[in-house]
């Protein structure tokens, strides 16, 4: 499917109840996870299976932002979006990886956990 066919798609998808927009969108910050983790596995993009599932996740992350768009407010959704992508990416490079998990790092991701739920807490 091209990018007219998924443009396609996502204008016939039903606009979502708010709480259904909500389990969408955060599936799709886990996509954002992991084709941001997949990145590392595709070798540069000299892995064919890595870089395939890696861009799969891309356009499925992107996709289903825009279906919970629908119904969410714009801003907060995107920085729901990404703040479930940086946390993600960051705990999973922490325990895949080896990066650091110094106190001052996990302190700043638990503010971007903070201003995640306050986002959603304040959302109409």
């Amino acid at each position: 499917m091209g990018g007219a066919g998924l443009l396609a798609a996502l204008a016939v998808m039903p606009v979502l109840s708010a709480g259904a927009a909500w389990g969408v969108l955060a599936i799709a910050g886990l996509c954002e996870v992991g084709w941001a983790i997949g990145l590392k596995y595709t070798e540069g993009y000299t892995r064919p299976l890595p870089t395939a599932l890696t861009i799969a996740l891309m356009v499925l992350s992107v996709v289903l932002l825009g279906w919970a768009l629908k119904t969410l407010p714009v801003g907060t959704a995107y920085a729901v979006w990404t703040g479930i992508g940086a946390i993600g990416t960051a705990a999973l490079g922490i325990y895949l990886f080896g990066e650091s998990a110094d106190a001052l790092r996990l302190a700043c991701i638990g503010l971007i956990v903070a201003g995640i739920l306050g986002l959603k807490l304040i959302a109409r």
